[in-house]
């Protein structure tokens, strides 16, 4: 699913029954909105801050420390450097609904 496709998913529901008559956003501003949503997520991943969405699921920052390598190409001895790692735990609600059938 790209952000194009969480827009059109988010415009279909808005345009549907009685959210219709209730709601005035447009693809544009919902295009936007979503664009707000994921650069909130940057700017607390940027500070360090894990992100928690209830029912979804947790971005873990872990933090890997150098190490030891080989370059594949040449077989050269390296070292990785040390790097944040950015991973996703889902939830419990997301997981029963992965595997329900």
């Amino acid at each position: 699913m790209t952000k194009t496709d969480i827009v059109d998913y988010i415009v279909g529901k808005l345009n549907s029954g009685e959210a219709k008559k209730e709601s005035s956003l447009n693809k544009k501003r919902v295009g936007e909105l979503v664009d707000l949503m994921f650069d909130a997520m940057v700017d607390s991943v940027k500070k360090g801050e894990d992100i928690k969405i209830s029912g979804f699921g947790n971005f873990v920052i872990q933090e890997k420390k150098a190490r030891p390598g080989r370059n594949p190409k040449t077989g050269e001895n390296i070292t990785i450097a040390a790097r944040r790692a950015l991973t996703f735990r889902s939830s419990q609600l997301l997981k029963g609904a992965l595997n329900s059938k």
